[in-house]
């Protein structure tokens, strides 16, 4: 960044009044701010990585304030990006706003994907990894760190053999027609026998079922996993909690199971079944009118 950009960015910022998901302000005119580690994290774990900008403090309507020093200030924010884990390695820019009175801006860049996630060491991956959302900074909740740890190891769980399950417990007729799809799809795949196909398509593992063999071909797929399945409830007012006239908490309550089509299946029909749709016939004309309208007396 240019000192004349980073001027231009203050401008707008002062006319905007607005962080954002790329841009974090902070004041500093009376020192370096003690904790940036959940921005500096926040904006190495997403792809465009971030500006840090002092100077503009938003309690005194947005107003640009300057910095206390410009160059302790980038050795005090230098000395903590050095403490994340990776390190992150900051861009600075100065501009002076007028005489006397200093911007500095601090660049993040975002880190690849298999460098992330960015976090503080003093804090550790688990309480130390931020995401950007908006324009606050939001820890990474545990199955977002595991996303990155799979993404760095190559693992895929939907190919992860299940060993209790077999091919008996399968429906032959589904997983037969999906492999006649693909041979269908891919003439070159049509050679391979059945074993081979299997395999090929991740469904088996060794000759023992994946979990996305269990998930979508499973005769009865809760068998292996309970805990698989939806609740699909309905409820009498507008939020969990309300009840009826008579103190049903429930309209319509139900577990939804059986394979992942199937499911799905069932899920958008509950929905759609209870889904009330009103139509108004006007009397004199005899037009459907829009909902809430009222017809002709």
């Amino acid at each position: 960044m240019l000192p004349a950009e980073l001027l231009e960015l203050a401008r707008a910022v002062c006319r905007q009044k607005a962080e954002s998901q790329t841009l974090e302000l902070k004041s500093a005119r009376g020192g370096c701010p003690k904790r940036l580690y959940d921005t500096l994290s926040s904006f190495s774990n997403q792809d465009g990585g971030g500006v840090l900008l002092f100077g503009i403090d938003e309690s005194e309507g947005w107003r640009v304030v300057g910095v206390y020093d410009p160059q302790d200030l980038q050795q005090k924010v230098a000395a903590q990006c050095a403490q994340m884990e990776p390190p992150v390695r900051a861009v600075f820019t100065l501009a002076e706003w007028q005489e006397g009175v200093w911007l500095c801006a601090a660049e993040v860049p975002g880190l690849d994907l298999s460098e992330r996630p960015c976090y503080y060491k003093g804090a550790g991956r688990l309480q130390g990894a931020y995401l950007r959302v908006g324009d606050a900074d939001e820890l990474m909740t545990d199955y977002e760190l595991y996303t990155y740890e799979a993404f760095r190891k190559h693992q895929h769980d939907d190919e992860r053999p299940v060993e209790r399950a077999g091919l008996s417990m399968m429906d032959a007729g589904r997983l037969e027609e999906y492999l006649r799809q693909r041979r269908l799809d891919r003439p070159g795949f049509a050679r391979l026998d059945r074993a081979q196909a299997l395999e090929l398509l991740n469904l088996t593992r060794g000759g023992v079922p994946t979990l996305a063999c269990v998930l979508n071909f499973a005769i009865y797929p809760q068998g292996y996993f309970p805990q698989l399945g939806i609740t699909a409830v309905v409820v009498p007012g507008g939020r969990v909690g309300d009840t009826a006239a008579d103190a049903a908490r429930f309209v319509d309550n139900r577990r939804i199971e059986g394979t992942l089509p199937d499911m799905v299946e069932e899920a958008l029909a509950f929905c759609q079944r209870n889904m009330k749709v009103r139509t108004i016939i006007d009397p004199a004309t005899g037009k459907v009118l829009p909902d809430g309208e009222q017809g002709e007396i």
